[in-house]
């Protein structure tokens, strides 16, 4: 697996990390004075950055969703990070990629400071090569602006197979702006036909299947 280079998203990629993310999400609308019932429907927003998610769906005023995410982030910082699990399989596949000399790096819409606490809780930061995401301040938060990001950091390599592995449209959308082979995962959080839409190169439904694309 030598000049083999691997982006993976985090949410719905590497972790099960809806229970956390949808309690915080649920106490920021709280503290902002709104109420959300259908709980299952906020699986839908693991994924895309928390700023596109406020803005486009509760708060259009800019200042209003700032203050929506810095609630979010009182209970996602305390527990929420927490309330997450790995999938299981996945850390066999980091290692595996790592151990056949692969290049291995986290690209995420989820802020750096929060995914590189979660790699470490994980006992997982050792994989990565590389660990980027959003600033805090709610900038960089596009997928192709953060693997734009990661293939800086990699050198741009000059190899024919760079590949992005995630769940959502985002991340394949992303992954095929900068040209790289594309894996979809249909274990995470997308919606019935989201990943077919955007037709990466594989979709696999476990991640050992991921090993099988390289």
């Amino acid at each position: 697996m030598k000049n083999h280079f691997v982006l993976f998203d985090l949410d719905g990629t590497i972790t099960d990390s809806s229970e956390g993310i949808v309690k915080s999400i649920v106490y920021a609308l709280g503290k902002m004075g709104k109420e959300e019932s259908d709980l299952e429907r906020l699986k839908a927003y693991v994924g895309p950055s928390l700023k596109d998610t406020f803005q486009n769906n509760y708060f259009p005023n800019e200042g209003d969703c700032m203050k929506a995410i810095s609630f979010y982030r009182e209970y996602y910082a305390e527990k929420g990070i927490f309330e997450n699990k790995l999938y299981s399989g996945i850390k066999n596949v980091l290692s595996e990629i790592k151990d056949k000399g692969g290049v291995v790096a986290l690209a995420t819409a989820k802020p750096t400071y929060f995914a590189k606490i979660i790699l470490k809780h994980f006992g997982i930061e050792g994989y990565f090569d590389s660990v980027v995401g959003s600033h805090l301040m709610g900038t960089r938060i596009h997928k192709n602006e953060i693997i734009f990001e990661v293939l800086d950091q990699l050198g741009f390599p000059k190899s024919n197979n760079v590949y992005m592995v995630g769940d959502r449209e985002y991340d394949v959308m992303g992954g095929k702006k900068h040209q790289l082979k594309t894996i979809g995962v249909s274990y995470g959080y997308g919606i019935e036909g989201e990943l077919l839409r955007v037709n990466p190169d594989f979709i696999v439904q476990t991640p050992f299947q991921i090993l099988e694309c390289f």
